[in-house]
């Protein structure tokens, strides 16, 4: 026994079924205190040695530094850098010395939230006595002691607590960011140890998984002095992070501490980020450059050989250089160094936009919805630019397009229909009628099948239901207009008070609603001892097979008035009950607790034992449960169809509710065409998709038409030869309808959808069971729902109503995009403009390899003087208003053809029409003897100056152009920027003592502002430069508002 408690716990692995099978054994309450785990936590990345080594690997990682430092080193090289030895370093030496700076207060920061958590404390018993230690000193197998109102230190199975039914009480906000408390309730079979000496007494095993990042998951087993395993799930398992609230204390045994927590598997888990088509472009414009400034590096060099072959003897004052290869060389180097400033190596501008247009969309007033408190939130601002080219939506129904709050409406029990106002029927035929035993039976159900909890109002003293489903929730209140009234839950027992007082039902087993099953089913036993079985049903299809002969005795009757309910738009659920023998039911049992306590496909082994008793089962009614549309879904669906998007919505729900949603939702309008699908042999299905596509051809392409299939066609569908051909049938439809479809099938048709197009998809949902479709999708959209915050919390983007989409996309995804291309635009234009200059200078100066501008004006000219331009066109660059693009929802699919290659390379040789321009005038104005002040005459230092001036007028000028709204900021950008570059002469010039070595600077200020020479040659350029491109725009503007007022005159008038 001393051999076997040195190990306070130990990770085994198997084989079953030629897989490894991983699973945790803990030996609690153990004499040694042996922990083989600590629950110390370091989110720290560096340590005082480490810091250096690992700070320089995280900079040399990105491409940007990679760059400047190759560069760098070749300004090295003697005579090969034009612009100095230290104009590249420089910069990239501050910026690695702010990076540090802000890496070391971030990591320090890291460092003390490490040592206030570390060294909190907590009660751990310690032989027989609780004691107060610190939380890093806790252990797996430890049992510890955590008092109201605060954190739980470690992942914890839950043992006991001071509260009735050994319940309590936890809020999760700090890690999933919902506000309701969450009821945890240990097993009864540890519920009695509150005082010390039964928790020094309790010795067991706890088996368990191993520590995994599934929030919302746990299996265990608990064995206790040899007795028989209890099954332990998420019901007793309280998570690291979370905080205890009403409840005085508990005590847990620690599964999993420090890193292995779940919180801290997932904090160091990296999410796999969404890739931005945007991001491919910008990856193909910089390959591009990049091979275009090589090429060009190398035909200037070996232009700049062949001048020096045939120029050199003219000019006898010129030093005299050989013609080979180390030559070649160095001009390649030369001007590979001139022209790299041409290379994009970091959208750094791009990346301060994103942030901001995440931010306005963050803060959008019309896109927070008061009633919950919950404003629009993005998590990949790198999709903006995606919203603007959504082609497909993929929607859940309940949650996203519905209210999710729901009310009973109507009923129908065996085979007689009970309306809505109609309470007074009921509790009639529930005395004299021949369906009396049918009625209470049904009532006994609605009010004792579920997963409700309530809880009396410390304010109204009435009862509120806290339930994890809103339609069990509706059942419970619906079923109090009938004089059956749920009030009281044991861990054992339910108590229900009934028009002939209370009546108290033993909870023998509960068999919960999964996916897969599509039911949940609860065993009891009765007042008077029988037991029972008491099946609530989601799929009608489900419960019909499951039936006995003299169960169906009022099928048709209820069916019929089930498609009502359905084909009206209403949620329906089916009830059943089975009578079972006191013999049948401890055999059932038995069955049933080995497979729960199973630590391997424990759902599989519980689905299959379940399968065993949930048959031969008497129809009882169905229920109509309403829940209504969200505001202006219908408007927003036509609007997004009018945008050329094309809508699927994946339903869990009938055929006909998933009809009646497509009208209601005006999915499907008068001139539809209703094409279904719902075969379930492949045999059928292949021939009835030939003879669709057979008969429709491509007339299926400008018909309206909608497509209405099942979950059990998409089966068959997505797994044989006839995928393809079945996904061009559904991409023809204008929409598309699935229903009875489960969220791996969900998941499944976003991903091939995604796939195949090669478009961007948009998921959106509310649940748990959405996610799966979310991470599939180009972009993921969760709607705040009442069934918990997982869907938002997964999300891509998260709102709190599915019309909010219309402004996510017609707007803020339109305008991002469209701002974003032309911030592309502008900057490949500016940095073009500007280093294209210095091809002409190489031409003009014998290909020298040698600088028009002084060095640092080349790196303040990308650094500060132009900064702005971009990140201005990037936010207040907008075409058309929000009344407008929300008006014409037309205008969506329009900005989706902002982008082109072909406009790109417009803008490119228009910069480079514009710098040759540019460069021949100022030469041509300034070339002669031009006696300036003092009679000083004109350089190549003045020359250059004054083409740089010229040219940073004209690029400021030609950010103006392209924006429609000359508004405050736009002004002050342009305004700025050519005032910060006067004011750089003034004060360059005057500390020309100091920068002497640096510059070629003389007393420019004196030569070039004093000269009308300079003024005119300012003026006249910009002019004559801009003159082509205003025309240009004024025509586009004029034609284009022409062209909008048309369409918007025939879109009127339809």
């Amino acid at each position: 026994m001393n051999q076997k408690r040195k190990f306070y716990f130990i990770d085994c692995q198997g084989d079953q079924e030629n897989k490894q099978v991983y699973f945790r054994a803990i030996r609690f309450n153990d004499k040694e205190q042996f922990k083989k785990k600590s629950n110390r936590i370091k989110t720290a990345q560096y340590g005082i040695l480490s810091f250096l080594p690992l700070f320089i690997i995280d900079q040399l990682i990105k491409f940007s530094n990679q760059f400047f430092l190759f560069i760098s080193i070749l300004q090295q090289i003697p005579d090969a850098s034009p612009v100095g030895r230290f104009t590249t370093l420089l910069p990239l030496t501050i910026k690695f010395g702010f990076s540090a700076i802000k890496s070391i207060i971030q990591d320090l920061i890291k460092h003390i939230k490490d040592y206030k958590v570390n060294h909190k404390y907590v009660e751990i018993l310690r032989n027989g006595i609780l004691v107060q230690e610190r939380w890093s000193e806790i252990g797996i197998g430890d049992i510890i002691k955590v008092k109201n109102n605060n954190i739980i230190p470690a992942d914890l199975v839950l043992l006991s607590s001071s509260e009735l039914h050994g319940i309590c009480h936890v809020e999760t906000k700090h890690l999933d960011g919902e506000h309701n408390l969450k009821i945890r309730q240990c097993v009864k079979e540890t519920s009695y140890c509150k005082e010390l000496k039964d928790l020094i007494d309790l010795n067991g095993i706890i088996e368990c998984e191993l520590p995994n990042k599934l929030f919302y998951n746990f299996l265990g087993r608990l064995t206790i002095m040899n007795k028989n395993p209890i099954p332990l799930d998420n019901k007793q398992f309280l998570l690291r992070g979370s905080i205890l609230r009403n409840s005085k204390w508990i005590y847990g045994v620690v599964i999993y501490s420090g890193h292995e927590t779940k919180i801290m598997i997932n904090k160091s888990l990296r999410s796999v980020l969404k890739e931005s088509a945007m991001g491919k472009i910008q990856n193909s414009l910089l390959k591009t450059i990049f091979l275009l400034i090589f090429l060009l590096s190398i035909t200037c060099a070996l232009c700049s050989l062949w001048w020096i072959k045939n120029s050199t003897n003219k000019y006898w004052y010129l030093e005299q250089r050989d013609v080979n290869a180390y030559t070649f060389l160095l001009q390649s180097i030369s001007f590979f160094v001139i022209f790299h400033n041409t290379i994009p190596v970091s959208y750094v501008y791009i990346e301060v936009v994103r942030f901001l247009q995440a931010w306005f969309i963050n803060n959008d007033i019309d896109m927070y919805h008061e009633e919950s408190d919950t404003p629009a939130k993005v998590r990949s601002q790198y999709l903006n630019v995606e919203l603007a080219k959504v082609k497909y939506i993929f929607s859940d129904k309940t949650g996203t397009l519905t209210k999710n709050i729901m009310k009973l409406k109507h009923c129908s029990i065996a085979g007689e229909l009970y309306p809505e106002g109609s309470q007074n029927k009921m509790i009639y035929n529930l005395i004299n009628h021949s369906t009396k035993n049918y009625i209470l039976e049904f009532l006994r159900i609605i009010s004792v099948c579920h997963t409700v909890i309530p809880e009396k109002s410390k304010l109204t003293d009435e009862i509120v239901y806290n339930a994890s489903s809103p339609d069990e929730q509706a059942l419970v209140i619906g079923s109090q207009q009938f004089g059956f009234t749920f009030h009281t839950r044991c861990p054992t027992s339910v108590t229900i008070t009934t028009l002939n007082g209370e009546e108290t039902y033993e909870i023998l087993n509960i068999i919960e609603f999964t996916n897969s099953r599509k039911r949940m089913s609860v065993v009891v036993r009765t007042p008077d001892g029988q037991i029972k079985l008491f099946c609530k049903v989601g799929a009608d299809t489900s419960i019909i097979k499951r039936l006995s002969k003299s169960g169906e005795k009022h099928k048709n009757q209820t069916l019929m008035h089930l498609n009502d309910f359905a084909r009206s738009g209403y949620r329906t659920l089916c009830f059943a009950y089975k009578n079972i023998s006191e013999s049948f039911y401890n055999k059932w049992k038995d069955e049933y607790l080995k497979a729960s306590v199973v630590l391997i496909n424990r759902e599989s082994a519980k689905n299959k034992v379940a399968e065993k008793i949930e048959k031969k089962l008497t129809l009882i009614g169905v229920t109509a449960i309403e829940n209504k549309l969200q505001d202006n879904v219908p408007k927003t669906i036509q609007a997004l169809m009018c945008a050329a998007i094309k809508i699927w919505i994946l339903t869990g729900d009938k055929e006909e509710t998933a009809l009646n949603i497509g009208l209601s939702t005006t999915l499907i309008t008068q001139d539809s065409s209703i094409i279904i699908f719902n075969e379930t042999k492949l045999t059928d299905l292949r021939h009835t998709i030939n003879q669709k596509m057979y008969n429709l051809g491509h007339t299926i392409e400008t018909m309206n038409c909608t497509l209405i299939i099942s979950g059990r066609f998409l089966k068959h569908a997505l797994s044989s030869d006839l995928k393809m051909k079945f996904l061009k049938f559904c991409l023809n439809c204008k929409s598309v309808i699935c229903y009875r479809i489960s969220p791996k099938q969900k998941a499944e048709i976003v991903d091939l959808v995604t796939k195949y197009t090669n478009e961007v998809t948009l998921a959106i949902g509310d649940g748990a069971n959405d996610v799966p479709m979310l991470h599939k999708a180009s972009i993921g959209v969760g709607v705040v729902g009442l069934d918990g915050l997982k869907a938002y919390n997964a999300s891509d983007y998260s709102i709190a109503q599915f019309n909010y989409l219309l402004k996510l996309l017609f707007v803020h995804g339109a305008w991002n995009y469209e701002k974003i291309i032309k911030m592309i635009y502008f900057y490949h234009y500016k940095t073009v403009v500007f280093n294209s200059l210095q091809l002409w200078f190489a031409i003009y100066s014998g290909w020298s390899g040698q600088v028009l501008f002084d060095r640092w004006n080349i790196f303040t000219y990308k650094s500060l003087f132009t900064v702005s331009l971009p990140i201005v066109m990037g936010l207040f660059l907008t075409t058309y208003s929000t009344e407008t693009r929300l008006k014409y929802p037309q205008l969506y699919y329009q900005t989706q053809n902002v982008f082109s290659f072909k406009m790109f390379w417009i803008w490119i040789f228009n910069a480079l029409f514009h710098s040759m321009f540019l460069f021949w005038i100022c030469l041509f104005i300034t070339k002669h003897e031009v006696i300036w002040i003092k009679g000083r005459v004109g350089d190549y230092s003045v020359l250059g100056n004054i083409i740089y001036t010229c040219t940073l007028v004209i690029v400021c000028f030609k950010a103006g152009l392209h924006t429609q709204s000359w508004s405050f900021i736009v002004h002050l950008a342009i305004w700025i920027s050519i005032l910060l570059w006067i004011s750089f002469i003034i004060i360059y010039d005057e500390l020309k003592n100091v920068l002497m070595h640096f510059t070629v600077f003389i007393n420019l200020n004196e030569i070039i502002f004093r000269s009308s020479i300079f003024w005119i040659t300012i003026l006249f350029t910009t002019s004559v430069v801009l003159l082509l491109d205003i025309v240009v725009i004024i025509t586009q503007r004029t034609l284009s508002n022409n062209m909008t007022t048309y369409k918007n005159g025939i879109v009127e008038k339809l």
